[in-house]
């Protein structure tokens, strides 16, 4: 038998180019038949830069481009600081795409459009049949396998949307903008292809009071870290959505032998630009603590111990964002101290980009 991974996103297939190399070639299944757009921020911290140049892949390669600079905003009030590591922006298209077709090449087997229904001890049933594996990795990124809830989260939504604003994504060169506002906060950024990738989290009574996206985006242009996007021409048919992501999970030993990866082990707010870094540091630190002999309970409690910290500070920041006050406190304080803003970036960092080096 081979170890499973169920899940072809960045933590499954980190946690499977990992295993190959060390010589434990396990089997993939993917539910999706091809890469495709995500609710992703995109953002590649220095640690996500330096797990891909571990696994061999190169981001700039794939038409990446450079985030040197980061802004928050709180109405007309606004903080800037130049991040204290290297950073890039990919879209998840892109970079899913090139990680699994080097898993592909790597692994005993990959399943491609075939999905994980139930686990139930050393077997996976599938929409493709029967499975048995000596390890069961599991990497269903945001989406729960039946059987396994994680801890319900809060009523908000999380929307995404490409954009066309050749003015904007000039001005935004280098540039993570990340806006807070009454209900909730996003993200824009530019990606490859002179595109603009917003991301936001919205809370739920906000978008049912309003009763649709065009209106919510209305609400948004109202916003002056967003209102150039009044002239942008939107990219998708519709923007992808998602509700109830549990931020702030942190999962422990749960003494039931699966490896939990990515956002199965760990959901950090997305504002903090570090939920790319932990799917890849948990996929490799999975791949080579299973080399290695060890259980599925000494991973967790080994990746707990590095997530538990920048996990809750986040979420602390989180909680603070969400009042007016708090964000008036949170904007004068960090525009008023030099190095602020990239002191709470290096802080809800999960890894020592170091700390993974290639394997292999």
């Amino acid at each position: 038998m081979h170890p499973l991974i169920i899940g072809g996103g960045l933590a499954g297939c980190a946690a499977a180019i990992d295993l190959a190399r060390s010589g434990l070639r396990p089997c993939l299944i993917e539910r999706n038949p091809d890469p495709h757009d995500k609710i992703c921020g995109e953002f590649l911290s220095g640690e996500a830069v330096a797990a891909l140049a571990g696994l061999g892949v190169d981001p700039r390669a794939l038409g990446a481009v450079p985030i040197t600079r980061v802004e928050l905003w709180a109405g007309r009030r606004q903080a800037s600081a130049a991040l204290p590591f290297p950073a890039l922006s990919l879209s998840r298209r892109v970079l899913d795409a090139e990680l699994v077709a080097k898993s592909a090449s790597l692994v005993t087997a990959f399943h491609s459009g075939v999905a994980a229904n139930r686990i139930s001890g050393d077997r996976v049933h599938t929409s493709g049949g029967e499975l048995r594996a000596s390890a069961i990795l599991l990497a269903t990124g945001k989406h729960d396998l039946r059987g396994l809830p994680r801890p319900p989260g809060p009523d908000q939504i999380g929307f995404k949307q490409y954009f066309a604003a050749p003015a904007l994504h000039r001005q935004l060169a280098g540039t993570v903008r990340v806006v807070f506002f009454d209900g909730g906060y996003a993200g824009l950024q530019p990606v490859e292809g002179g595109r603009l990738n917003l991301c936001l989290l919205a809370d739920g009574p906000l978008y049912r009071g309003l009763g649709s996206w065009p209106a919510l985006l209305a609400l948004l242009l109202r916003e002056p870290g967003l209102a150039a996007l009044a002239d942008a021409q939107p990219l998708l048919a519709k923007p992808l959505a998602i509700s109830r992501v549990p931020y702030g999970h942190l999962a422990g030993p749960a003494g039931d032998g699966l490896w939990r990866l990515g956002d199965q082990a760990a959901v950090i707010p997305s504002f903090c630009g570090d939920g790319m870094g932990i799917a890849l540091e948990s996929g490799r630190l999975a791949a080579r603590m299973l080399a290695a002999g060890a259980s599925a309970d000494d991973y967790q409690a080994a990746l707990l111990a590095r997530a538990r910290r920048p996990v809750r500070l986040a979420m602390a920041a989180l909680r603070l964002a969400e009042t007016r006050l708090g964000r008036l406190l949170a904007l004068t304080g960090l525009a008023a101290i030099p190095g602020a803003l990239g002191l709470m970036a290096r802080m809800t960092r999960v890894a020592d980009p170091n700390a993974l080096a290639p394997a292999g």
